[in-house]
């Protein structure tokens, strides 16, 4: 599983912060690392410098294989928590597409090599 992180220009996209936010993502989605070819994880503050509750937003996007891309979006007060949001928001939302499809019998796709 591929993770790329981009950041707006309100937000310092350092190694750190990258490497954090890449890992919490891993992390959460490890279940499904099988099924999922990249996640793109787009950081910004919404309000600039001016501040503001709840102004940090975290969009995550998930590719999965024989699959549309999913996408949720989750604000908080610091990108910490809005990573860990999305990142749980994301993970219900692949556990939930996976098991409607395997309660109607989608097969999986065929991968032509």
């Amino acid at each position: 599983m591929q993770v790329q992180v981009h950041t707006d220009h309100h937000i310092d996209g350092h190694e750190s912060l990258v490497t954090w936010a890449s890992s919490e993502v891993k992390t959460a989605l490890s279940r499904h690392i099988d099924q999922i070819t990249r996640v793109e994880v787009h950081l910004s503050e919404e309000n600039g410098h001016k501040g503001g509750k709840s102004d940090k937003r975290c969009m995550l996007e998930a590719r999965l294989q024989g699959r549309p891309p999913m996408a949720v979006t989750h604000h908080e007060d610091n990108l910490h928590q809005a990573v860990t949001g999305a990142a749980d928001k994301l993970n219900r939302m692949i556990e939930s597409a996976i098991g409607r499809a395997s309660r109607i019998d989608i097969p999986p796709p065929v991968v032509q090599e």
